[in-house]
C-alpha cells in the first residue's frame, strides 16, 4: 500500500515538483554561446544564461510572471561588489528550452519527464518568454552544445507558482 505523505512534510523539492509551474535555471556568465550542428545561432557577452523548462498546464500568465522575475532577479554585483543588481541594459540574456528541468527521479535513476509539457504546448511559450526578456535564442528542439564562462559562479533555480484557483 503507498504511504500518504501530507504535503507539509514533503521536502522543498518534492513540493517544487508537484506544485510549481515554469522553471528556470539561471546562470551568471562573462559569455555564453550555443551551437547547433557545428553552427553559431546565439552568443551574448556578459549576462546569464537561462535553461528555460516549461511544464504540463503552464500558461502564458507564468510565463509572463517568470520572465518578470528573472529580468528583476538581483545577482549582480552593485557599486559595493554586493549581489543587488538586475540584469539592466548592459547584459544580455541566452535563453535555451531545457525539458530536462523537470526530470524526476524520486522513484529510480531513470528521469521521468512527464510532468514536462509537450514540445506543441512548450514551444510557444518558450518564444514567449525570450520576446519578453529579449534573450537570445537557441533552436526549440535541437540538440545544442551550450558553452558559458560562468561568472561567480552564481546559479539560480527561479521557479513561480501556480495562480490560486478562485472559489
Amino acid at each position: 500500500m503507498a504511504k500518504h505523505i501530507h504535503p507539509v512534510a514533503m521536502s522543498a523539492s518534492t513540493r517544487s515538483l508537484d506544485c510549481a509551474t515554469m522553471r528556470a535555471l539561471v546562470q551568471r556568465c562573462s559569455q555564453a554561446a550555443v551551437d547547433v550542428e557545428g553552427t553559431r545561432v546565439a552568443q551574448i557577452k556578459a549576462g546569464m544564461v537561462v535553461l528555460l523548462g516549461v511544464k504540463v498546464g503552464d500558461t502564458e500568465v507564468e510565463c509572463d510572471r517568470l520572465a518578470e522575475k528573472v529580468l528583476a532577479l538581483r545577482i549582480f554585483d552593485d557599486a559595493e561588489g554586493k549581489m543587488n543588481e538586475p540584469l539592466g541594459p548592459e547584459r544580455e540574456i541566452l535563453c535555451v528550452s531545457q525539458f530536462t528541468l523537470y526530470g524526476d527521479t524520486r522513484k529510480g535513476t531513470r528521469p521521468s519527464y512527464i510532468k514536462a509539457a509537450r514540445p506543441e504546448d512548450a514551444e510557444p511559450l518558450y518564444d514567449r518568454f525570450c520576446e519578453r526578456t529579449g534573450a537570445k535564442k537557441g533552436v526549440f528542439g535541437a540538440c545544442m552544445g551550450v558553452a558559458l564562462i560562468n561568472d561567480g559562479p552564481v546559479t539560480v533555480e527561479v521557479e513561480v507558482e501556480a495562480p490560486e484557483e478562485k472559489a
